[in-house]
C-alpha cells in the first residue's frame, strides 16, 4: 500500500527540495537533508517516524513494515496513519 501521506515519496514537504531532487533517489535526499538543516524536509512520520522508515520509504504493509499489534503502528491499533 502507497503511503498517502508522503504521496509514496517517503519523505513529508518535498515542494522545499529543489527541481529534480526528488527523482535521484532516498540517499541523495537523506545527504540534502542532513546538509540543510533548518529545511522543512524530513522522512515521513506515517511510513517511518520522521528520522528513519519502519520498511520502504513511500509504502507500508510490505514484508519488511509488518502490520499487526507487534508491528511499528501498534499505537494504531496495527494500522498506518494513512490508512
Amino acid at each position: 500500500m502507497n503511503c498517502t501521506h508522503c504521496n509514496a515519496t517517503g519523505f513529508l514537504n518535498t515542494e522545499y527540495l529543489p527541481e529534480g531532487l526528488l527523482k535521484q533517489g532516498v540517499e541523495v535526499i537523506l545527504k540534502w537533508i542532513a546538509d540543510h538543516l533548518k529545511a522543512e524536509v524530513q522522512v515521513c512520520d506515517c511510513c517511518g517516524d520522521g528520522e528513519e522508515w519502519y520498511g520502504t520509504p513511500g509504502e507500508h504493509y510490505t514484508t519488511n513494515d509488518p502490520i499487526g499489534y507487534n508491528g511499528p503502528y501498534a499505537y494504531n491499533g496495527g494500522l498506518c496513519e494513512c490508512h
